[in-house]
């Protein structure tokens, strides 16, 4: 079931829509997100994992989906893993290198990141928390447009693909979209593997 929208594009659209998933979101049962969290890292990744292929993952917050089960089975596979370091608003997200056992700093919001002297790198693969989302691939993040700036500058250096982790519950019928927003080239959820690129 997914949260119909008449809304237009204004930012307080995103947020009421934004706060009515993340409250649906915040509802699930630990034991429903944490089964999820295994389908996805039991699944089969929907892209060539080659070694040395770097993808950056997330710590997860509040009610996110763990994306650290994936992580880990993604670097068995022979991925390099990174992290997002916080700079400040208004400014790309920095990648820093990240493996298992790698003691982690408390960065912006309590969220864990790598200590300032593990080396920054540019993922190939780019793992990314919403809100919510849809078909086309368009995502409501947290506000602050981080991943949005963070896809944009990668983009500039290297071909990147942005996959998006979320519920199944979290899908919506449109996102209100503005020039500024990246869109992603892959959604996986507990359902399905939604490939948003288009043929």
């Amino acid at each position: 079931m997914t949260l119909s929208t008449a809304m237009q594009h204004h930012p307080r659209d995103k947020a009421s829509l934004r706060e009515a998933v993340l409250a649906r979101r915040d509802a699930l049962p630990a034991d429903v997100r944490q089964a999820a969290a295994q389908v996805l890292a039991g699944r089969e990744f929907p892209v060539a994992v080659a070694p040395g292929l770097i993808v950056s993952g997330f710590m997860p917050m509040r009610s996110e989906i763990n994306p650290l089960p994936l992580m880990r089975r993604l670097a068995e596979a022979g991925a390099r893993l990174a992290l997002p370091v916080v700079r400040g608003r208004g400014h790309p997200l920095t990648m820093r290198a990240y493996a298992f056992g790698d003691v982690l700093d408390a960065g912006q919001w309590g969220i864990r990141e790598p200590q300032a002297g593990a080396p920054q790198v540019d993922p190939d693969i780019v793992l990314t928390p919403l809100a919510a989302f849809d078909r086309r691939g368009h995502r409501i993040g947290y506000g602050a447009g981080y991943y949005d700036r963070t896809l944009a500058d990668l983009r500039t250096r290297k071909p990147v693909i942005a996959i998006g982790l979320a519920f199944a519950m979290q899908e919506i019928d449109a996102v209100p979209d503005t020039e500024h927003d990246v869109a992603l080239d892959l959604v996986l959820t507990e359902r399905e593997i939604i490939d948003c690129r288009g043929g």
